[in-house]
């Protein structure tokens, strides 16, 4: 059996997938075998200090050198280890890359915002899209947001912003960032007649299963509006103890329903559909195409 895996250090949560490879007439795609998630919160000392602290430094090296193990128990024999908005922003990024080669073997690259994008695309969503509507791709992260305009199932422009939900919490969201990103979507979509939207990233995922929507049914924006309502009349802990939400979920859920209902009214979509996959995906698709295809 071939797996391969894919590590994902985010500003808000560190994963590991690690995939079945599986073939078929259409060529080849994955299995997800093992899903590991760590909440490490890097973002709250890249985006407040410019760098991560001595003891976000040895949570990391000690879960990138689990994460190794996994691997290895699971024969993995392709990888790749991605890091994205806090890691690009700590002084210290290049330090640590060299700590976790050292300690647990891994080679981690640190990725621009266009990269990230790419990747998430790689999960190739638009080919079930209906190619009467354009659709704006919008992945809401930790550290930053991604945004992509899809028309005729063909990205047309992309862009990735510094506003992401730990940014929000910790008071680090920029207003001319805010202003640049309304520019940008307005000068982007004013042209787009019947616009919908595609949401990825943790949060949206968990929004989208709280709404009880059909699977390949889109989320409305009043629905979402209605649960971002919902979701901010509770306090913190009762969102833990009456919604059931992670500790790590419940404060990140209403900044991140915040950008997209944002991202949506600036665009005038109205629905969102939630495909339910993310950079993890992406980066096995990645591979997937550099090794196989």
């Amino acid at each position: 059996m071939l797996r391969y895996a894919a590590i994902d250090i985010g500003s808000n949560a560190v994963r590991l997938l690690i995939a079945d490879i599986t073939q078929s007439d259409k060529g080849y795609g994955f299995k997800k075998n093992t899903l590991v998630r760590v909440p490490l919160r890097l973002g709250d000392d890249a985006f407040l200090d410019q760098e991560l602290s001595a003891k976000k430094i040895d949570e990391l090296v000690k879960t990138m050198s689990a994460f190794r193990n996994l691997m290895d128990v699971y024969n993995v024999s392709k990888y790749l280890a991605c890091a994205t908005s806090a890691m690009r922003e700590a002084k210290n990024g290049k330090e640590v890359i060299n700590q976790i080669k050292q300690i647990a073997d891994i080679d981690l690259e640190i990725i621009e915002g266009h990269r990230e994008a790419s990747i998430i695309y790689s999960n190739h969503i638009e080919e079930n899209l209906d190619v009467k509507k354009s659709y704006l791709y919008i992945d809401v992260g930790g550290g930053s947001t991604e945004l992509s305009v899809f028309v005729n199932k063909q990205p047309i422009a992309s862009k990735s912003f510094n506003i992401g939900t730990i940014r929000i919490l910790d008071n680090q969201d920029k207003d001319e960032t805010w202003n640049e990103l309304k520019d940008w979507i307005k000068v982007n979509t004013k042209e787009l007649k019947n616009i919908a939207g595609i949401g990825t990233g943790g949060n949206i995922n968990k929004l989208f299963r709280m709404s009880g929507e059909k699977d390949d049914m889109p989320l409305s924006l009043l629905k979402l509006k209605s649960m971002y309502n919902e979701l901010n009349s509770y306090s913190l802990k009762e969102r833990i103890t009456i919604l059931k939400l992670n500790q790590d979920r419940a404060d990140v859920i209403v900044p991140a329903c915040e950008i997209y209902l944002t991202v949506m009214k600036w665009a005038g979509i109205k629905q969102i559909y939630v495909p339910k996959v993310g950079m993890v995906d992406g980066i096995i698709n990645l591979l997937i195409e550099e090794n196989l295809q």
